[in-house]
């Protein structure tokens, strides 16, 4: 039975992708969350968190949702930061809040300059994949196939400017002190990249967000537990339009 269509056309939500991503990611969460006004953004036009919040803050309506999954969320933080009266909501998926340690700009402009030699899809299956899902997910050659080929359609430059903003992104947790909206903050439990510690970070930064540990999934869980992410995200949805009326 399907679930009554939620109308949010005048507060759309927002969803921002990460790094290697585009809209395919929310394809699966979309579908079960049954909403009026989605807006997909792809990272691709600039190379600072800072910039790319001045830009869509531009062309965004008055007053959205805003959802953002790991470098994604860094700039849905910005955009926190820039203007907190514009946001009916803000969801945290799979984040890191903390400002980049300067070491590790030569790691990732090397693997920038690996993945245009290799191909972005072959080198993410060699070298991300293991990292990117939880252990009973390595064997799902499906969900593999599926961020390959999001890599694969991530042209070499867009790929180089998501790795500048990762570099250069700011620490912006004192933003959510700012907020009036409903938070919620959810990460997979097999997650190397954006961790545990990371989220309770962001959670001690505003108590009163919502923050859900996802079972057996890992960075990817949009993807990966598509269903579980649904009935936290759906609820703060509803929530959030309550609070805006």
């Amino acid at each position: 039975m399907t679930s009554p269509l939620i109308d949010n056309s005048d507060v759309p939500l927002v969803l921002i992708a990460g790094t290697l991503c585009n809209a395919r990611l929310w394809q699966p969460l979309i579908a079960q969350l049954n909403v009026s006004a989605v807006i997909c953004l792809t990272l691709s036009s600039d190379a600072s968190a800072e910039v790319s919040s001045r830009r869509l803050l531009h062309i965004l309506p008055p007053r959205f949702l805003l959802a953002g999954f790991s470098l994604g969320a860094i700039v849905a933080l910005q955009i926190a930061a820039d203007a907190p009266e514009r946001l009916a909501g803000l969801a945290l998926l799979s984040v890191n809040p903390l400002a980049d340690r300067p070491e590790n700009a030569v790691v990732r402009r090397a693997a920038v300059r690996t993945a245009r030699e290799q191909g972005h899809g072959e080198w993410l299956a060699a070298t991300l994949w293991h990292q990117y899902v939880a252990p009973c997910s390595l064997s799902n050659r499906k969900l593999q196939d599926l961020l390959c080929l999001m890599a694969q359609e991530t042209d070499p430059d867009t790929f180089a400017r998501q790795t500048e903003m990762a570099i250069s992104r700011r620490d912006n947790r004192d933003a959510l002190g700012l907020l009036t909206c409903p938070v919620l903050i959810l990460n997979g439990e097999f997650d190397p990249i954006c961790t545990l510690a990371h989220h309770r970070l962001v959670a001690d930064s505003f108590p009163d967000a919502t923050w859900l540990t996802l079972s057996s999934s890992g960075h990817f869980f949009v993807l990966e537990a598509a269903d579980k992410a649904a009935v936290p995200v759906k609820e703060w949805i509803k929530e959030s339009l309550n609070a805006s009326k």
